[in-house]
Formats: structure tokens, sequence, C-alpha cells
């Protein structure tokens, strides 16, 4: 088990108290190992397994398609036709074929079959001319030779998919797609991993709940909303342990309590270094700490390491822990571009990485080299498909209603410096992620 005594040997520029963000990501790699053990893989049917992440290969029984079969509306007929050398051919319709209901009779040497998309290929045909490419008198067509081409128009058994070869693999998400393609398998369940549990709580004094009076100095907790939301779209269990006081025995018992039931441990506040927060003494005596600040903009003050419920650290159970800033929209940063990449890994699927979009800058944006900063932006594309990007405006942590205006993370990168109007800048677009 990796702890963080290591890192200084393995990772470049380990320092605890300052990150650089790709250090931090390789870091939360090296802990964030997947769950294998039998005991976490359970079989669900179709209609409960959207969205989990397959535990096994999922190897096709059949040959898809199942059978040569025409893929268009159009004639079958035998290719030996077209190497009379006629410029023309003239052929008799001997009967129909349709979609589940197949012409079982080989056609004569001058004659075809009217055959429908995904119809059977009937006996000693294999190609089929388009219907518009024919001209069709009573039970007679013809067609230009040149129209077609041996074999053309005909779909292969198992030319989609091979039987006994993998048609999804371990690791996968699964997605509305792979439903209908399981289905056409015939196969009605998968073997996925067990949700991943993750347990998540705000503190501070000065939070209140939804529904609560708010008081002089106090603000109601809207990161734990965001929390929920966020961990919702990756499919995973969620523990909601509310919102805990500013002391030490508090949050001592939020953080056994959440060690016992989580795989995952994330809170929001608490971890910078202010007189009321206890997070960091605690997680020196309850856990492995990897570190405590990252070079990032928001997000800078951000706790990662390892929980354990026992009496003294590495006794008990485990779990890992995150804990972010107070600040809206740097709990948004930070869960996307450090925590969310661990949670996957963790629920066994596969590295899903962000989508990046390279944008125009539309206006000038000061930057500070040495960090990473992920502003919030407007991007739109012109006519021809290029994209441009502009900020929000004002880019304080707190201001959540930037992120609802913003459909965009306008990424710059850790060595940049000032971003001059038309500069290319990387972007990381909400649709699908918030």
């Amino acid at each position: 088990m990796t702890t963080s005594k290591e890192f200084s040997a393995c990772v470049a520029h380990y320092d605890p108290d300052a990150l650089p963000v790709a250090a931090a990501q390789d870091i939360v790699r090296q802990w964030a190992m997947p769950r294998t053990r039998d005991a976490q893989i359970e079989r669900v049917g179709l209609h409960d397994a959207l969205g989990r992440v397959l535990a096994e290969d999922v190897i096709s029984p059949i040959d898809v398609p199942a059978f040569d079969n025409s893929a268009m509306d159009g004639y079958a007929f035998a290719s030996e036709a077209l190497s009379r050398g006629a410029s023309a051919l003239d052929l008799a319709v001997a009967g129909t074929a349709l979609a589940g209901r197949p012409f079982t009779t080989a056609p004569g040497a001058n004659q075809c079959v009217r055959i429908m998309t995904g119809a059977l290929i009937p006996p000693g045909c294999d190609t089929v001319v388009p219907q518009e490419l024919v001209t069709r008198e009573g039970d007679a067509i013809r067609f230009s030779s040149a129209a077609v081409r041996a074999g053309q128009n005909r779909r292969l058994a198992g030319e989609d998919l091979a039987k006994g070869k993998p048609a999804l693999l371990a690791g996968r998400i699964v997605r509305a797609s792979d439903l209908g393609l399981l289905a056409s398998l015939g196969i009605g369940e998968v073997a996925v991993h067990k949700r991943l549990t993750v347990a998540f709580f705000s503190t501070g004094d000065e939070l209140r709940s939804v529904g609560e009076t708010l008081s002089p100095g106090s603000l109601y907790d809207s990161n734990r909303y965001t929390l929920f939301a966020m961990l919702k779209r990756l499919d995973v269990e969620t523990i909601d342990l509310g919102i805990v006081r500013d002391d030490r025995a508090s949050l001592e018992k939020a953080l056994r309590q959440a060690t016992e039931s989580a795989d995952v441990v994330i809170s929001s506040g608490g971890v910078s270094v202010g007189d009321a927060d206890f997070t960091r003494e605690l997680m020196n005596s309850l856990g492995d700490v990897a570190f405590w600040k990252i070079a990032m903009r928001p997000g800078r003050p951000l706790a990662f390491g390892r929980l354990w419920s026992g009496e003294r650290a590495g006794t008990g159970r485990s779990a890992l822990f995150f804990g972010l800033p107070g600040n809206p929209v740097a709990v948004m940063a930070t869960f996307y571009f450090i925590v969310r990449e661990a949670l996957l890994a963790m629920s066994g699927a596969t590295r899903q990485p962000l989508a990046v979009i390279r944008a125009t800058a539309a206006g000038p944006t000061k930057k500070r080299a040495g960090r990473t900063e992920f502003q919030r932006g407007i991007a739109t594309r012109d006519d021809d498909g290029r994209w441009s990007v502009v900020t929000t405006g004002p880019q304080g942590s707190g201001v959540l209603s930037s992120m609802s205006e913003a459909n965009c993370f306008i990424v710059l990168e850790h060595a940049r410096g000032d971003i001059d109007a038309g500069d290319d800048v990387d972007i990381v677009p909400f649709d699908g992620l918030i």
C-alpha cells in the first residue's frame, strides 16, 4: 500500500503543501485502486445496468448478424450473371424475401428474389441490386451490369461481431446503446462492480441547511447539494452526513463514522489554516496524508490521503479522503479535476479523460505562472465550426452563479502567464459533466 513517504522519490515536484495539479493527479491515481474482490461484483438485469461498470468482458454467444442478410431493399441474385458480358441484365422475379419470412428456394440462373432490408439472403444468391437502380415490368426486372458489383449490399454473418469475440470489455460504463447491443445478443444480465460508496459532509459553524432560518453571519450550505449532484452523475452510492460543526470532537466523530461506512470520504471546508480548522490535525492522527495544498485556482487548500477507523492510523477500516475547500466554485473545480478520476478508477471503470476542446480566447485574461487556473467561460462556435470563449467575468471562488452562467472551464496551464485575445486555450465543456 502506497504511503505519502514514498512520493518524494516517485513524483516530480513533490511538495505536500503546494503541489502542481499534474503531480497531485499522479498521486491520486496511485492511491485510487480498483476494488477487485469477488464480493464487490454482482449480476444485474439490463434494466438495472445503465451507468454501471462492467466487471467482466461480455463475450458474444452468437454471430451478429446471425445470417447473411440484405443491407437494403432490392433484388437478390447470383453474381455469376454479371460475368456474362451483357451491358444489362434481365431477370425474372421468383418470389419475395422479407425480414423474418425468408425465401428458401434457390432461384434459377436467370432469376432473382425481391428482398427487403435485413431479410435472409436466399440460397444461391450473393448480391443485391438496389431497387432504385432497377426497372421492373410485371415479374421481370432490368438493370445495368455496371450498377452493382459481385457481393455488394450483402451483410455477412458475423460481420459486425463474431461468436466468441468480446462484445463489451470489462471497465466499460454501460451506455444506452450498450443495452441494445446486449439485448441483440440475447444477454439478459451482466456482471458489474458494486457501486462505490461515498460519504460527504460540510463543515462550518456558519452553515445552515435549506429550510432553516438564517441568523446574522450565517449562510446556507450549497456544497452538499452540489456534491450530491456530482456524485449521482457518477452513479455512486451516497451518504450525506450533513453539516459538521467546527470542533474537534464533532469532526473526529464524522470522519470515523464516514470511514466505517464508505469507500471514500469527501468534506468541504475546514482544510485551510484557520484556528477552527481541525482537519489537518485529525488527518495526522487518523490517517496518512499525501498533500494539503495544490497550485490550483480555485482550489488551493485541498487535503488528500487515507483515513482509518481504528484508534490509530493503519488499524480498522480504511477509506480515501478528499478535504475540499469551502468555496462553492472551488468544490466543483477540485471535484472534476482531482476527485472524479479517482472515483471512476475505484469503481472499476477504465480511465475516462475529460473532453478537451481547443478554442480562441475572445479577450485578454490575467494569469500568474506557477499555478493551474480553471476559469469559468462561455464558449460559442461559429458557422465554420471554430470555437471561441470568453470568461464569465469576476472569477472569485465564491461566485457560484458564475458556474450556472458558464458552459465550460477554461484551463490555463501551470507554466502559462497572461492570455491575450486571439490566443488558443483549452476548454472543458460542462455538457454531460455538470
